[in-house]
């Protein structure tokens, strides 16, 4: 967390992008815990599709928004990565002026993970895809929130 955002205690969205749907989780408010919390099926129209996630942002009384940041594995920038920057620059001009930090965070592997997860958890494949996004979003969020505790 920045510093800001530590002394605000409050909780914390993790937001996984797709091309076609992104996965949504969030922190308790104390910042201990990341759950899956929903998937958002990508509309067509990326404007609409941040206006919603600024609405559940807000609806959660999130103080920082965690983008994932998927690098390559040799920690490149390809394409998604790209994106991704850039969809974290776009929310961050929608959050700001609510007081809601955005970071970026190295997502490295957190799909694989997901899938793994549910797998042992004896989710059947197509079950799996429904919620993956999410469960993403809930790994890549633990490993954030793991590594500010650290930092502070």
């Amino acid at each position: 967390m920045t510093g800001d955002a530590v002394s605000r205690r409050g909780r914390a969205i993790g937001i996984d992008l797709g091309s076609r749907r992104i996965g949504i989780a969030i922190s308790d408010s104390a910042g201990t815990v990341a759950v899956p919390r929903s998937t958002l099926v990508r509309s067509g129209d990326t404007a609409r599709d941040r206006r919603d996630l600024v609405a559940l942002v807000l609806e959660e009384e999130a103080v920082v928004v965690v983008v994932g940041l998927p690098l390559s594995l040799d920690g490149s920038h390809g394409p998604a990565a790209t994106a991704a920057v850039t969809e974290a620059e776009e929310l961050r001009g929608l959050l700001t002026q609510h007081g809601i930090d955005v970071e970026l965070f190295d997502e490295r592997l957190t799909t694989v993970t997901a899938h793994q997860a549910l797998a042992a958890g004896g989710k059947r494949e197509r079950k799996r895809r429904n919620i993956v996004d999410q469960t993403a979003a809930a790994v890549m969020l633990s490993a954030w929130l793991d590594s500010s505790r650290r930092a502070s």
